[in-house]
């Protein structure tokens, strides 16, 4: 849970460092105070998207940091993923802001991604805003809460998995049908194509090797008469290279015994005669083996005209992706010829896992709608003590096409009055009567899932005495088991009911205007409650009013 909150230089407020106790708090100010800031900053925290303006006028940054106690959470999993530092009794998550508008984010002084620091935030905190309750009207919350009542997580990963297994082969097939109408359309053009390349018999590598050779015989003669000079400068008669060569190393042969200085020089010149012998036996064959040949030129061109033909009119570059075309239509119109038998094959494999995924559903369905019975039957309870002992609540269930979420479609269903039919809650329900609903529905939601931090930002919206504090006391309830409940309010039933308080004030200098925020003591907490009952002139019978709601 929240143990400490520090932000410098964020919009008005120049430096706040606060202690967060377990239980249930709450936080009162005057409308304008700044209570949205102290929420802004602790979305932050949360991963919220960063925004320049944010930092304070004249700063060149902000830093927000909370420290959390996460003993009782068994979160160490988080923490091995990320490679992050784990500290259970002291998690630090600090968000700095730039003028500039670039942002960093931490966790235990690691540098993480936004999305980390985000993803570890929606572990930790639940901030419950008005605008949040519009969440009721949305057919995806209402299935989300008795998902999560129902503790539905491995029912839905395992539906989520035959239902994607389907939705896929349900694509395939369909991709398959459309290709083989298609195919079936073109047949005739697909095996003309397929058979004139086939008829081409290409080779892999072959262009390479006939433009080469068409290369060569275009210049026959000319190679041909350089390879024979050559020849002759090498090999020709006596004073040719190979026999002069062998001459001078005759000569210097018969001086090494007198002159050893020559016989390095000496066996270099007989390497480098044993070399030209070699490169003249090869010259000569090489010169053999040209000879000019007008057929085998006039069939390489006609072979290479084949070859660029076809890849013009395939639009490739290379024999082998002709070849990978010819391979390609020859696999289609295999699959023409047995496009049937495919087809039933996979037909019959989308109805095998269709059958599977409905029997998946099927189990989802019944677990929801038991779940659904005990939040209703839990929802009626809340609402009797919130004042409404009349109302009616219902989860209506109809069944749709499967879908990511499973086959049912279900609706909240409400009234707040006797004889009066069951319509859509979002419809019928006044704002008040939606927040004792939002309400009920969070205390059920906490309760089937560990979370530390619950912030409602004014849900008391639209009610007033007995059924405020009836709210109160349930957010007093849901600060009781290892979770901190943190209610922003108006209204002095629910602000009296706190174990601990804390006001928002802000105060104007000569060039500025500041936010604060501090924990009140007993006789502060008097005063405040009083003020909020009577206005800025506080009564003396405020001050007894104040006392009393305390003293409760």
């Amino acid at each position: 849970m929240l143990r400490q909150l520090y932000i410098r230089n964020f919009t008005l407020i120049d430096e706040l460092d606060i202690t967060f106790k377990p239980g249930f708090s709450v936080i009162t100010g005057e409308t304008g105070a700044g209570k949205s800031i102290i929420l802004g900053a602790i979305g932050q925290i949360l991963g919220n998207r960063a925004d320049a303006r944010m930092v304070k006028a004249g700063c060149d940054k902000c830093v927000i940091e909370a420290h959390f106690d996460l003993s009782n959470y068994d979160m160490e999993s988080f923490f091995d993923d990320n490679d992050i530092d784990y500290e259970p009794e002291d998690c630090i998550i600090r968000r700095e802001l730039k003028a500039n508008g670039k942002s960093r984010a931490f966790i235990n002084d690691t540098p993480v991604a936004l999305t980390t620091a985000r993803e570890l935030g929606q572990q930790l905190v639940d901030i419950h805003s008005q605008h949040q309750n519009l969440l009721l009207q949305k057919e995806d919350f209402q299935l989300n809460v008795v998902d999560i009542i129902a503790h539905n997580s491995q029912l839905l990963n395992d539906y989520r998995t035959l239902f994607d297994g389907y939705a896929k082969a349900k694509a395939a097939l369909r991709e398959k049908e459309e290709e083989c109408e298609k195919d079936r359309a073109n047949e005739d053009f697909l095996r003309f194509q397929a058979d004139e390349l086939v008829t081409a018999q290409l080779v892999d590598g072959e262009q390479e090797e006939l433009e080469q050779e068409l290369e060569t015989l275009s210049h026959a003669e000319d190679i041909k008469g350089a390879l024979f000079d050559a020849d002759n400068l090498l090999s020709g008669d006596d004073r040719c290279i190979t026999q002069s060569c062998k001459t001078m190393l005759s000569r210097l042969s018969d001086i090494g015994d007198v002159y050893p200085a020559i016989r390095q020089v000496t066996e270099r010149i007989d390497s480098a005669y044993i070399e030209l012998k070699d490169i003249a036996r090869d010259i000569s064959n090489l010169a053999e083996s040209i000879d000019f040949d007008p057929a085998r030129l006039t069939m390489a061109n006609e072979r290479l005209d084949t070859i660029y033909t076809l890849q013009k009119k395939h639009h490739v570059e290379s024999v082998a992706e002709l070849i990978a075309i010819r391979d390609n239509l020859t696999a289609r119109l295999n699959d023409i010829t047995n496009s049937e038998d495919m087809l039933e094959d996979m037909r019959r494999q989308v109805e095998d896992m269709y059958r599977k995924a409905t029997e998946a559903a099927a189990r989802l369905t019944e677990s929801r709608q038991e779940a659904a019975r005990h939040v209703t039957e839990q929802l009626l309870a809340q609402m009797t003590a919130l004042g409404m002992p009349n109302a009616r609540f219902e989860i209506k269930f109809e069944t749709k096409e499967l879908a990511v979420d499973g086959a049912d479609r279900i609706s909240y269903m409400f009234s707040a009055n006797k004889n009066v039919p069951l319509e859509p809650i979002a419809q019928v329900a006044s704002g008040g009567e939606v927040a004792r609903v939002m309400l009920s529905l969070k205390a059920m939601i906490s309760g089937a899932v560990k979370l530390p931090t619950i912030i409602f930002d004014e849900i008391d919206t639209g009610v007033s005495g007995r059924v405020a504090e009836m709210m109160a006391q349930i957010m007093r309830q849901m600060g009781q088991a290892d979770r901190q409940v943190i209610s922003i309010t108006h209204l002095p039933q629910i602000a009296a009911l706190g174990t601990t308080h804390y006001k928002v004030e802000k105060t104007d200098t000569d060039d500025t205007t500041i936010s604060r925020m501090r924990m009140l003591g007993h006789d502060e907490r008097i005063t405040e409650i009083a003020q909020m009952l009577s206005g800025s002139n506080i009564s003396d019978a405020a001050i007894e009013n104040a006392k009393s709601l305390l003293e409760k």
